[in-house]
Order: C-alpha cells, then sequence, then structure tokens
C-alpha cells in the first residue's frame, strides 16, 4: 500500500505542478488582448476631434462650425454607458461584447458615407454609445486581479485606452491628411471588428443571476452613488478633471491650424504624441494607487492639473508652453483615472453598475466641458476655452472639498 500511496501522491503533486504556469500565462495574454480592444474601441470616441478641419472644408462649414461632432461623441458614449455598461452584472459579456462591436462597426461605415454634418452627428452618436466595451472589461480585470495588484491591472488596461485616443489624434489626422477623413472611418471600423469580435470570444460565459429586466440596474444608479460616499466623491472629481482635459484637447486642433500656428492637420495630430505621458503613467499609478491609496494619488493629480491650466493659456503664443501643458494635463487626468476608477470598482458589491456611475459622470462632465469650449473658442478665443478647464477643475474639487457624512 505505501508504494501505492507514494505513486498516487506522485501523480497528484505532478497534477498539481502544472497548471500553474499555464494559469500565470493566460491572465497576462488575456490582459494584453484586454488592453488593445480598449485602445482601439477607445479611439471611436475621439476620431472625428483632429479631423475637424477636413470634415468642415468637405461640407463647406468652418472647423468651429462643426466642432460640436466631438461634444456628441462623448455625449454619446456616457449614453451607451448608461444603458449598456450596467449589464457587465447580469448578463453574457461574451454576447453583448460581440454585438456591441458590430453595431459600433455598422455606424462608422455609415459615418464614412454621411452626406453632411447632421448624418455624421447621428453615426459618430451611436458609434460612441455602441462603443462602451473597455467599460464592461475593466470590471472584469478587476474581479480577476489579486487585491495587492488590482490598481496596476486596471492601470493596464487604463494605458491601452489613453493609447488609443493618443492613436485617434496622430494616426487619425495624419491618415486623414493622406486619405481624407472618410477613409479614417472606414478603417476603424475594420480595426474595431477584427479586435471587438476577438476579445468577445476570448471572455468567459458565465454570468450573475439576474433580477428584474435587462436595465434594471439603470434605476439603482443614483441610489447607488447617494449610499456610497466614496463613489460619489470618484464621480464628481472625475467629472471634473476630464472636462479640464476634454475642454483643451478637443480644441486643439482649432488652435494649431489656426492663428498663430497655421500649422497643417496632419502637424497638428503629431501633437497628440504628447498623450503618450498616459501610457507610462497609469502602471505608475496603479502602483502608487496600491501602495499610498487613492486619495493622495487623486490630490496630487489635481494639483498637476491645476499648473497645467495657465501653461496652456500661455501656449496660446508659445508652443513649449502647449508641450509641457499637454504633459501635465495627461499625466493628471491617468492618474486621476487609475485611482477614482480603482475605488470605484472597490466600493460597493456590484462593480459593473458602480463603474458605470462613475464613468458616466466623467464623460457627461466631458461632453459639457467640449460643448462649452467651442462657443468658448469661438467668442473668446484660446483663453476663453482656458477658462472652461480652469471652471471645471473647480468644481470638480470644490463640490467633494466638503466630506459627506
Amino acid at each position: 500500500m505505501a508504494p501505492q500511496q507514494s505513486a498516487t501522491t506522485a501523480r497528484r503533486l505532478l497534477h498539481h505542478s502544472r497548471p500553474p504556469a499555464r494559469k500565470r500565462d493566460a491572465p497576462a495574454l488575456f490582459l494584453v488582448l484586454i488592453a488593445v480592444c480598449s485602445a482601439v474601441t477607445a479611439a471611436n470616441i475621439y476620431l472625428a476631434a483632429p479631423l475637424l478641419t477636413l470634415i468642415a472644408r468637405d461640407f463647406g462649414s468652418t472647423p468651429a462650425g462643426v466642432a460640436w461632432i466631438a461634444s456628441v461623441a462623448q455625449l454619446g458614449y456616457a449614453v451607451g454607458l448608461l444603458f449598456f455598461a450596467p449589464l457587465g452584472d447580469s448578463v453574457n459579456r461574451r454576447r453583448l461584447v460581440g454585438a456591441l462591436t458590430l453595431v459600433t462597426t455598422a455606424a462608422l461605415v455609415a459615418g464614412a458615407a454621411a452626406p453632411g454634418t447632421g448624418a455624421l452627428a447621428v453615426a459618430v452618436f451611436v458609434a460612441s454609445a455602441a462603443t462602451v466595451i473597455p467599460q464592461l472589461l475593466v470590471p472584469l480585470v478587476a474581479e480577476r486581479a489579486p487585491a495587492a495588484r488590482r490598481a496596476r491591472h486596471v492601470g493596464a488596461v487604463v494605458a491601452g485606452l489613453f493609447t488609443g485616443i493618443v492613436a485617434a489624434r496622430v494616426l487619425g489626422s495624419l491618415a486623414g491628411q493622406a486619405l481624407g477623413w472618410r477613409w479614417v472611418f472606414a478603417g476603424a471600423a475594420v480595426l474595431t471588428l477584427g479586435l471587438g469580435l476577438a476579445t468577445a470570444a476570448a471572455l468567459p460565459t458565465a454570468r450573475r443571476p439576474r433580477s428584474g429586466g435587462p436595465f434594471s440596474g439603470l434605476a439603482t444608479l443614483p441610489g447607488l452613488v447617494r449610499h456610497s460616499p466614496d463613489l460619489w466623491r470618484a464621480c464628481l472629481r472625475q467629472a471634473g478633471m476630464f472636462g479640464a482635459w476634454s475642454a483643451v484637447w478637443t480644441s486643439l486642433a482649432l488652435l494649431l491650424t489656426g492663428a498663430p500656428y497655421h500649422l497643417s492637420t496632419a502637424t497638428a495630430g503629431l501633437f497628440g504624441l504628447f498623450g503618450l505621458t498616459a501610457t507610462a503613467v497609469a502602471p505608475l499609478a496603479g502602483g502608487l494607487v496600491d501602495r499610498f491609496g487613492a486619495a493622495k494619488v487623486v490630490r496630487s493629480a489635481y494639483a498637476v492639473a491645476a499648473v497645467s491650466v495657465p501653461l496652456f493659456w500661455a501656449g496660446g503664443r508659445a508652443l513649449w508652453a502647449l508641450f509641457l501643458a499637454a504633459i501635465a494635463v495627461h499625466a493628471a487626468l491617468v492618474a486621476s483615472h487609475v485611482a477614482n476608477q480603482t475605488l470605484a470598482l472597490t466600493t460597493t458589491s456590484t462593480p459593473a453598475a458602480a463603474n458605470t456611475a462613475y464613468v458616466v459622470s466623467g464623460f457627461a462632465g466631458g461632453a459639457l466641458a467640449s460643448a462649452a469650449a467651442g462657443p468658448a473658442f469661438g467668442h473668446w478665443g484660446w483663453g476663453g476655452v482656458c477658462a472652461v478647464a480652469g471652471a471645471w477643475l473647480l468644481a470638480g474639487w470644490g463640490g467633494t472639498a466638503v466630506r459627506r457624512r
């Protein structure tokens, strides 16, 4: 019996010694796929921003006259988050991601063929509303990550997301200058279809039990925010931070292609390379959150963002100031986002719904700031845009300065 027991024990040890190596590899590959998919899909939200000059020229308008399309994209994303992101707590993520991928692809193709600004705005709205895939995936990453490294994993996905935003500005403007803005939309459709379906195929099929209708989670969002002070604070602070970033970033092409710089669309798009700061900052911010907590990271991020506003104002005449401001505002935005989103994902028992409330708040703040920045640029120039950014920062921090009981 002893030899048999020894053999059985050896087989058990051998059996249990192999899977861990595969388990260590699979999450890393899975995280990379999610990060790349997030990059491609997030780029769709900002696809129109660097192409506004080309779109205006094609439709016989002015860049300021079509700037509202950029805010339509952010508003569409916020609406899509309200309806689709809470489903991550209850439905099959694989089917949902696959369906949203197909809708996004169809909308981008429609945008490429749009005969006017109205049709383009509708296509951009639908594409942005359906391209909420990253926010379905982030809660999954947070659930599967070890508690001690949760913020690092979230930061890795955020790095991919912001890399996509940079790519939308840089590669989109270069391709738009060379091929026309319609081919940029068509190329985005192809990339979205390929990465979206590949990610859907890799997702687990397990889902949580659902009570109520498919959109019942939407009704719980106000109460969820009201009863969670940490979530409420994260929502408001990120709305202020993202609004400040959106005001300057969606209007930057108008400054660079007009007086005093008069750059081409392609050259102005290269300015987005400063957004690569986000790719480096996100993993670092995740490590800092895991070590020091979210509150300290958010305070530091707001301080950096406050410094970036006067630098952006000076950048209306000095290109070096724009360089410094772009680095600072991206670092501040990403550090704040990683900290606030990690807090939102861990503060309630329904992470997908909490993440929905958080991201909707952020993008609603961004959409409102972008909508205000367009008229501000038209009336007061670049200084008006910087004033909008400063106002959003003050609102985001001042609204949470008093502790809630």
